[in-house]
């Protein structure tokens, strides 16, 4: 009877202590809740006030620094704005800004290629377009022999400087037409200079685009077999052909005459 007693009695404390364990463990679970949602109102909170207080300085330094900006002065390297004076490129580096139907011999080889192609005259290279493909291609006048550009029912002969001896020596390997095939050759060298914008600084001409400027320079073949720079102007002409002095002089009488026109005059003497 007694053991029986016992058992109930230390039955009835183990429920109890069992009860009080889970309350108390319910009492931490929200403690920590609690804590949980306490921590997080704080870095809120503190957050928030971090932010306002940054947005209040940031306000202060943007005063500051467009005190700053507007005390500049134009010597100062502080501020940067943007140039919208400049108005771009005028011109383009190639011959006929077109392609066209075309033969090149390439160096070292005896079969003529056929493609469309276009001489980039400022760069010296041969524009073309695959004739499989039709991919635009470029290569340097090195690779050229002779190109043959069919153009308004004509067949235009371009070769390059590397193989004739000027009077003056020629850095690059430039293209050249051919005129006059039999001796004395006539040549024309085409030439598209860049000339960079000009208008940044106190003293510029104020020249707000760049631009590919387009040159002809001619040469006539001499008994030596040097090709010497021909001016298309009377003075220079009169010199070559003084046999034509008369005919000269009438040509020049009418001014505004085009590189083309003093061509065939020059043309017409030679043969």
């Amino acid at each position: 009877m007694q053991w029986q007693c016992f058992f109930i009695t230390f039955g009835i404390r183990i429920e109890v202590f069992r009860v009080h364990t889970i309350v108390f463990v319910k009492y931490l679970q929200l403690s920590m809740k609690n804590l949980i949602i306490l921590s997080a109102l704080l870095f809120i909170f503190s957050d928030s006030f971090s932010q306002s207080a940054s947005t209040y300085q940031g306000g202060i330094n943007g005063d500051l620094n467009l005190q700053a900006i507007a005390n500049l002065n134009t010597s100062s390297a502080g501020a940067v704005s943007f140039d919208t004076r400049y108005e771009g490129v005028k011109g383009t580096p190639r011959l006929f800004d077109t392609l066209l139907n075309s033969l090149m011999l390439a160096k070292g080889q005896e079969k003529y290629i056929q493609f469309k192609s276009d001489l980039n005259i400022a760069d010296n290279t041969l524009l073309f377009s695959h004739p499989r493909t039709g991919v635009l291609m470029e290569i340097p006048s090195d690779i050229v022999t002779e190109l043959v550009i069919k153009k308004d029912g004509m067949d235009l002969i371009f070769r390059t400087t590397r193989n004739i001896d000027f009077e003056k020596a020629t850095k690059e390997n430039r293209f050249y037409q051919v005129l006059r095939e039999k001796s004395p050759q006539l040549i024309k060298v085409p030439e598209k200079l860049f000339i960079a914008a000009n208008y940044k600084g106190p003293y510029t001409i104020d020249r707000r685009y760049d631009e590919y400027r387009p040159e002809k320079k001619y040469y006539i073949e001499g008994p030596d077999k040097v090709f010497r720079q021909l001016q298309l102007n009377k003075k220079s002409l009169i010199k070559m052909f003084p046999e034509k002095k008369d005919i000269i002089n009438k040509t020049f009488e009418t001014k505004g005459k085009s590189d083309e026109e003093i061509e065939k005059l020059i043309l017409s003497f030679m043969n």
